[in-house]
């Protein structure tokens, strides 16, 4: 398989991981039980890191300790509170919409960390995720609420971050891809058990409904999805990554009309066009005005390997 190919295979298979997150709204408010945001980013990171961790048997060494556990919290522990916290009290649509911010906070990130220049079809990109996403999310009769509001753009934030910091660390020479995923799950869950116990309390009883919905979130929507996102972190630009998980909001309008009868209007078709053309300029390869030649030093470049 020559580079473009596996560039290629390597996109499709790292934007199926948006796809299966984009249902988090619709699983999260229909099997779930309400009001539990923390025990809920527990139960579905938690099980999923110590199943790996298990299977791997790899300790960390070293500065990987806080390393793993920062991009732990960044990643999943404070991205999945704020994420259900942001489901509990907005439209699916709306949540997306303000977690689609990622991309310009990656590209400051980007900029500063690793020094890559800023292209203009980058910022059209960022313009056009924007544009996208808000004609697939907004409606008229949408109320937003502050809380809610606030716990999308903090989690923007966290996933912008801990993405560019796992692009920067990379991952150690000793350990797979898998038991790296599996630490982080584990502490990422483990930073929200003493808030979930001190806030919230454990559902008396949990329904097969419930069980199944928490299965299918820890499962496939973190264990088999966290390790396919850090191997696209690995292998693509970290803004490449960032536009990919725009591809939510899509799945979550897609799914909202098959299982809870909402309507899909053309401006709201449009603005998934809008979303996949903003994924296609985020590319190296793509550039206008002759700027082409930013892909040479762009995010492409290895990550950084610890000891």
């Amino acid at each position: 398989m020559d580079n473009k190919s596996r560039q290629r295979f390597d996109l499709l298979i790292t934007a199926l991981v948006p796809l299966v997150w984009g249902s988090t709204y619709l699983v999260t408010t229909q099997f779930l039980p309400p009001g539990i945001p923390l025990t809920a980013a527990v139960l579905r990171a938690l099980p999923a890191g110590l199943i790996l961790v298990l299977l791997q048997r790899k300790m960390l060494q070293g500065h990987w300790w806080w390393r793993a556990a920062l991009l732990g919290v960044l990643n999943i522990g404070a991205f999945f509170y704020f994420l259900f916290l942001a489901a509990y009290h907005l439209p699916g649509g709306i949540a997306a919409l303000l977690m689609s911010i990622q991309p310009v906070i990656v590209l400051i990130y980007s900029a500063i960390l690793f020094r890559n220049p800023v292209r203009a079809t980058q910022i059209l990109a960022c313009l056009c995720a924007a544009v996208g996403v808000a004609l697939v999310a907004l409606r008229s009769d949408v109320m937003l609420n502050t809380q809610g509001v606030t716990a999308g753009l903090a989690g923007a934030f966290s996933m912008a971050t801990g993405m560019v910091l796992a692009k920067k660390f990379g991952r150690p020479d000793n350990m797979s891809l898998l038991a790296l995923t599996g630490w982080q799950l584990t502490f990422g869950g483990l930073a929200l058990v003493p808030f979930a116990l001190m806030t919230e309390s454990f559902p008396e009883t949990l329904t097969l409904r419930n069980i199944g919905g928490l299965s299918y979130l820890s499962l496939l929507g973190a264990l088999v999805t966290y390790a396919l996102w850090f191997r696209g972190i690995a292998r693509l630009p970290a803004l490449t990554v960032s536009f990919l998980s725009l591809l939510s909001p899509l799945t979550a309008a897609i799914l909202g009309a098959i299982f809870l009868g909402q309507t899909l209007t053309w401006i709201q078709f449009g603005g998934g066009m809008l979303v996949l053309v903003s994924v296609y300029l985020s590319q190296p390869q793509v550039s206008f005005f002759g700027l082409g030649s930013a892909f040479r030093k762009q995010l492409s470049s290895k990550p950084a390997q610890g000891g």
